[in-house]
């Protein structure tokens, strides 16, 4: 394991993969989603023990919404299932638990316990845990430029002020630094609209594993590539 100046302070993941794992076995979808969840339990145990502070996951996106009804009844129900499970856990473990994305079109049960969730762990002082749901970073960015074209036109803030730091003061994430790694599983080489403007200056590391065999050792292993890299943030 690398020394801890070189654990990344926060770590973003798409997690791809869980319905080509449960085809390859002869499974249905919603098994694979099934399997997919334990290996988020496992990333959240693994970063707590690496002391990483923030952990994004990109759980369903705008696009997920296209996706067969079945397969997005099913998911939603995996959602609020496990966050009512997990919840005893993450208050436990010291987890603060946070989201980001168009909230309002998930289901109402998904958002009662996405609520009690951030409410019940919102004083929790350890590993931030993010899921990213409904999220789209285009949309994200779109959303920040059309609040600052608001708050420019009601004059409370100047155009020529517009700047990087103040753009970024009102995307979702506006409370979070910028992931240091970002990981992609089932070794696809695309960001599907994950955090564009903040991976700005990400290490991305790419596994070939499925999310559902995504564990521990994968994890740490992607961490152990990141502390062997020299981030230059532009410079030599």
């Amino acid at each position: 394991m690398p020394p801890t100046n070189d654990i990344p302070r926060h770590i973003a993941i798409i997690m791809d993969g869980n319905g080509r794992w449960a085809n390859a076995r002869g499974l249905p979808r919603r098994d694979g989603h099934r399997a997919g969840a334990e290996s988020v339990r496992n990333a959240v145990e693994t970063c707590r023990q690496l002391d990483v502070d923030f952990l994004t996951l990109y759980a369903f996106s705008s696009e997920n919404w296209k996706r067969p009804q079945k397969e997005i009844d099913a998911l939603m129900k995996l959602l609020e299932r496990f966050l009512r499970e997990k919840l005893p856990e993450l208050l436990q473990q010291n987890v603060r638990f946070q989201t980001i994305g168009k909230l309002d079109m998930l289901p109402g049960k998904c958002r009662q316990q996405i609520h009690k969730a951030e409410t019940d762990t919102r004083n929790n002082t350890g590993l931030t845990l993010i899921l990213a749901l409904s999220y789209g970073s285009r949309e994200e960015i779109t959303d920040a430029a059309r609040a600052l074209a608001t708050r420019a036109a009601a004059g409370e803030i100047d155009p020529a002020d517009i700047d990087t730091d103040l753009f970024s003061r009102h995307l979702y994430t506006a409370n979070t630094p910028d992931p240091d790694l970002l990981i992609r599983t089932s070794g696809e080489l695309r960001i599907s609209n994950f955090l564009l403007w903040q991976i700005s200056y990400s290490e991305i590391v790419i596994s070939p594993k499925y999310w559902p065999d995504f564990r521990d050792a994968d994890l740490r292993a992607a961490v152990d590539e990141y502390a062997r890299r020299h981030r230059r943030f532009g410079t030599v």
